[in-house]
């Protein structure tokens, strides 16, 4: 049975949104509870041109969060994260790594999907301040019930979102950071940027993620 849309609407916390459950200890079920209503989710516009929210995914005991910015038109006809050509993309990367997907949760920091009209073309766009401020209860609630170890960021502004401040992707790319919930933070790039790149560039770059990715399989191995 679907959730109500109102819970969304009414819920102040993620545990006002998932009910008792959430602080039961078992964070499977938490997370199963925080995502009912967050697939009802009417917190702001983006209700009106989604095809459905894409909640985040993986092992709930994951001790690493990989964020991206936000579903793009696979992830949101499929209802799950990084499934299209950028997911590809994220899935051989993180395998040169030595990061296995099941291993860790996949989200991203906006849950459906944002647009814009181009003619007879709908394409993604970046989210609004306000759509960024919306979800924040889900993604909360996300690293809130892992409290992941470790949270990696693919581009500037997922790293702005879970940082909560301006970043610049080419001075803090591949550099920890201090996060929220007692976190470390490592930025990089997203693979939609990977694959915007040709030839010596793409090979760079790709390089360049794949090496931060194999930085934070270390910091994985060590916990």
């Amino acid at each position: 049975m679907a959730a109500d849309p109102e819970i969304s609407l009414r819920a102040q916390t993620p545990a006002d949104a998932a009910g008792p459950v959430y602080f039961s200890g078992d964070t499977a079920a938490a997370l199963a509870a925080l995502r009912e209503p967050a697939l009802a989710c009417i917190r702001c516009d983006l209700k009106l041109t989604r095809t459905q929210v894409v909640f985040g995914v993986g092992n709930p005991e994951a001790k690493l969060i990989i964020f991206g910015e936000a579903p793009g038109a696979d992830e949101d006809e499929q209802g799950l994260p990084f499934v299209g050509r950028a997911g590809k993309e994220l899935n051989g990367m993180l395998g040169d790594a030595g990061i296995r997907r099941e291993d860790i949760w996949l989200s991203n920091t906006v849950k459906c999907r944002p647009t814009k009209q181009e003619g007879r073309r709908v394409s993604n766009r970046p989210p609004r301040v306000g759509e960024v401020r919306a979800c924040a209860i889900w993604r909360e609630g996300e690293m809130d019930l892992l409290k992941p170890r470790l949270i990696c960021c693919l581009g500037a502004t997922a790293a702005s979102t879970i940082l909560g401040r301006e970043v610049k992707m080419g001075r803090e790319r591949g550099i920890w950071t201090d996060g929220p919930h007692g976190a470390r933070v490592l930025l990089t790039y997203h693979p939609s940027y990977v694959m915007r790149q040709q030839g010596a560039d793409y090979d760079r770059i790709r390089g360049e993620v794949v090496t931060d990715l194999r930085e934070v399989a270390a910091r994985l191995a060590e916990l």
